[in-house]
């Protein structure tokens, strides 16, 4: 039965399975919405079962279409993975690194670790992501990504991760700030309200359950950004506080520390990568680099 699937027909399965509707699918794969439903068709006669079903005006998978939407993703990516690797066979060190990171990393450690590697392989391209946590995460899984540098989470069965660096985070406000009239302490924090990222962010979830776990309500959010670039400007014009590396804390900077020991917050940086999963030969070459001199690299 395997070799009666169509690799094609499970890929509109997942776009489908992915957005839930037909019609999206089909604006994202620039085909018909016939044609995905004849290849859907095709799938429940070979597998002799619905994969989706009705649910009001949509539809949503049934028990067999969560288990091969699963299934897909993996067929699809270790398809992606054969034809990479087929193709690296012949060219040592060049082709394209994928890459994410957060932020901090992209700020700091990108440039050194692209000049150091490029000395070596002047013909390797990146492709550089720079978003959070939780979403470089779900990039790596779906394969849209070969390598990340982010957060040390907890244990993840589809992922190996290695801890390279370590960093602080610490409460920001412009030097202006009312907040250094006085020396601060942590209930003082919560009279300003605050500029940070979404409620899924690691540093922000981490900052409030320094609030919440000494009986104190949360920051008050009054922005919420993805973009740390804004964050200076954000920061000077609104009077707001945030959380941020101390790294970004230059001579040249106009934000100070908020000086508490309870907001100072001690984070290790992991490289990431797919359990198992095909990496050619420069994605192989960049993780080895960030493993032995990464520490070196951010630092430098």
């Amino acid at each position: 039965m395997a070799d009666q699937l169509d690799l094609r027909d499970l890929r509109y399965f997942e776009t489908i399975a992915e957005t839930g509707h037909v019609g999206r699918a089909a604006k994202q794969l620039f085909r018909t919405q016939p044609a995905l439903t004849g290849a859907v068709r095709r799938l429940e006669e070979t597998l002799g079962t619905a994969l989706f079903e009705r649910a009001g005006r949509g539809i949503r998978l049934t028990a067999a279409g969560e288990a091969l939407k699963v299934r897909a993703r993996a067929l699809r990516i270790a398809t992606e993975e054969a034809v990479h690797e087929v193709k690296d066979l012949g060219k040592g060190l060049a082709g394209l690194v994928r890459i994410g990171t957060v932020p901090t990393v992209a700020r700091f450690l990108l440039p050194p670790l692209c000049r150091e590697f490029l000395k070596e392989a002047p013909n390797v391209a990146f492709k550089t992501v720079i978003g959070h946590d939780d979403v470089l995460r779900s990039a790596l899984k779906a394969g849209d990504l070969d390598v990340v540098v982010s957060f040390i989470a907890q244990s993840d069965a589809e992922l190996e991760s290695h801890s390279i660096l370590e960093d602080e985070c610490v409460v920001v406000a412009s030097r202006n700030h009312r907040i250094f009239r006085k020396r601060p302490r942590l209930k003082d924090l919560l009279d300003y309200r605050w500029v940070l990222g979404g409620k899924t962010v690691a540093t922000r979830v981490w900052l409030e359950h320094a609030f919440t776990s000494r009986g104190r309500p949360a920051p008050r959010v009054q922005i919420e950004t993805n973009l740390i670039l804004l964050l200076p400007a954000l920061i000077e014009e609104n009077q707001l506080l945030s959380f941020v590396s101390r790294r970004h804390l230059g001579r040249s900077s106009t934000l100070r520390e908020v000086k508490l020991r309870e907001t100072t917050m001690h984070r290790n940086f992991a490289l990431s990568y797919r359990k198992g999963s095909y990496l050619s030969p420069a994605s192989l070459r960049v993780a080895a680099l960030l493993r032995n001199r990464g520490r070196e690299l951010f630092g430098g």
